[in-house]
């Protein structure tokens, strides 16, 4: 019988690859975007990471979702000097949530408020997948907009308090395996899952028509 993490990460394993090949972050990883649609797409991840983050510390002594807070994820403050960086210092007053994004930010904090078990599932979604899959957008930015290697900009993808993410990964799964829940809680949470993944293409869609490439 497989463990309660390759349940997940199985089950949504389509939706990860529908997020990886959306038109707008193939246009973005191909360099055919300017600086401004990563801005865009920086800003959004805002809009997710607060409504993550803000619900951390009351959710630190939950039985279900507190293993999972760890301040070593936390992405706040790197994001805010990437915002900085790329908008300037006046950048909070230009900050706009695309429906999807706001639709995303909802739910967490609906998950975080009523059933911690379903803001784990959000949380997997992300952390777990910028700590992987965002490597890959790092190194794609530095190159094509120059930003300096692991320096303002990119820092959201530099988890500088995970000197191993592999280890740090495996370590994460296991705490999914041990998590507080019967066989129908996780079904929800799997569902969970793939809603987040689904929210997130949404708001991916939504960057695609504010960013067309022009035929």
């Amino acid at each position: 019988m497989d463990s309660f993490s390759t349940v997940i990460r199985t089950a949504s394993h389509e939706q990860h690859m529908d997020a990886n090949t959306s038109a707008f972050m193939t246009d973005l990883l191909g360099g055919r975007l300017g600086v401004d649609a990563y801005a865009r797409y920086t800003e959004q991840l805002w809009f997710v990471y607060e409504a993550l983050e803000a619900a951390a510390g009351r959710l630190a002594s939950d039985p279900v979702a507190g293993p999972f807070i760890r301040p070593e994820l936390m992405r706040l403050s790197s994001l805010e000097r990437d915002l900085a960086h790329l908008r300037g210092p006046g950048w909070r007053a230009s900050l706009s949530a695309l429906p999807a994004t706001r639709a995303y930010t909802d739910r967490v904090r609906e998950c975080a408020v009523r059933w911690p078990a379903g803001y784990v599932a959000h949380h997997y979604t992300r952390y777990l997948g910028d700590l992987s899959g965002g490597q890959v957008l790092r190194d794609k930015a530095e190159r094509t907009w120059g930003f300096a290697k692991k320096g303002d900009g990119v820092r959201f993808y530099v988890f500088e308090q995970i000197p191993n993410p592999a280890a740090f990964k495996r370590e994460y799964r296991e705490l999914l395996d041990g998590i507080r829940a019967d066989d129908l809680e996780k079904q929800r949470v799997v569902a969970e899952c793939k809603r987040a993944f689904a929210l997130n293409i949404a708001v991916l869609q939504e960057l695609g028509e504010e960013f067309p490439l022009s035929a």
